[in-house]
């Protein structure tokens, strides 16, 4: 794969691994180890790190990091109950290979958290997003049609922008899955998921959601019980997004992409907030990116994103729970 020079194409593996999450045995502590750019990387997040009863700076010695709480964000309308138990999520999708290295530990006792559900799910690089490929925005590409519509709306928009901004939940529209799946967090708290650095919507800057699910059991079936500790979003800098943006088929997009500082869902905050640490080749995306953080979480706290935070001690069922499958 060549560097960055022109409109290049980036393709990503093809795999049509669709193993349901109920009809799966897991591995006890099963975890693929994290494919490095150009080697080996250790995942880490250097923005808001705070060791207990220490001004922030970077641990010299092996004692657990503690971070600042992980900001909660909605779920948006497109997530899926947690079905496909896989790490690798991209299917036959196009695009920049996408490593991601996720942490979870407790934000209180800084120890990592074992065992935890991890979902991941977010939009291709031209912003659809499986599920849901004719209500989601989508990026466009190719040119745009001539002449003047006849059916413009009428009146200013209201709500929030699609796709992760806000409204409530809206039931699949396709059998498609490609981008989404769920893994166990190993005994250090590491999960690492393989897919493609995603593109942009209207109203939307670049992000990938994300939900962690603890307190349940791993069983045959799956994941079942337990609570759904955090629902948040992560993020990538402008740097990154716009060197992706020189790469097919990122470039064929017609979507006025919004950046950010635009966006209305990232609180700004650097690492808190879920602004990813990205490391690739300078001049070379296009061959791959590695994106890591921790995320500290109230694993007695309860939040589905859909609706006001449930507080510690308040009954909840997390959604990766449900008996009834999805398709």
């Amino acid at each position: 794969m060549t560097g960055i020079q022109g409109n290049q194409t980036a393709q990503g593996p093809k795999h049509k691994r669709n193993v349901t999450r109920r009809k799966v045995v897991v591995a006890g502590g099963a975890a693929v180890a994290a494919v490095g750019v150009g080697g080996t990387i250790a995942a880490t997040a250097n923005a808001g790190q705070t060791k207990k009863g220490a001004s922030p700076t970077a641990s010299s010695t092996s004692s657990e990091t503690c971070y600042k709480l992980t900001s909660e964000t909605t779920e948006g309308p497109y997530y899926i109950d947690a079905d496909k138990l896989r790490q690798d999520i991209t299917e036959d999708r196009e695009g920049i290979p996408l490593t991601l290295r996720l942490k979870v530990i407790d934000n209180e006792t800084c120890k990592p958290i074992r065992n935890a559900a991890v979902d991941i799910w977010h939009c291709d690089a031209l912003g659809l997003y499986s599920g849901y490929e004719d209500s989601s925005s989508g990026g466009g590409g190719g040119t745009p049609p001539s002449g003047t519509p006849t059916d413009v709306p009428s009146g200013t928009p209201t709500g929030a922008p699609p796709g992760g901004g806000g409204g409530g939940h809206q039931e699949p529209t396709d059998d498609k899955r490609y981008l989404r799946g769920t893994w166990k967090t190993d005994k250090q708290g590491f999960v690492t998921f393989k897919t493609v650095f995603p593109g942009w919507y209207q109203g939307r800057c670049v992000h990938i959601h994300t939900k962690v699910h603890v307190g349940g059991t791993w069983t045959d079936a799956g994941y079942e019980g337990g609570n759904t500790c955090h629902t948040g979003q992560f993020f990538f800098d402008e740097e990154s997004v716009l060197a992706s943006a020189e790469v097919e088929p990122y470039s064929t997009s017609t979507t006025e992409r919004t950046t950010l500082t635009e966006d209305t869902i990232y609180d700004q905050s650097g690492t808190a907030g879920g602004l990813l640490k990205l490391k690739y080749k300078k001049n070379g995306i296009a061959k791959g990116v590695l994106g890591s953080i921790t995320m500290g979480v109230d694993p007695d706290a309860t939040h589905e994103g859909t609706d006001d935070a449930v507080q510690p001690g308040a009954s909840a069922t997390t959604s990766a729970s449900a008996s009834a499958s999805a398709s």
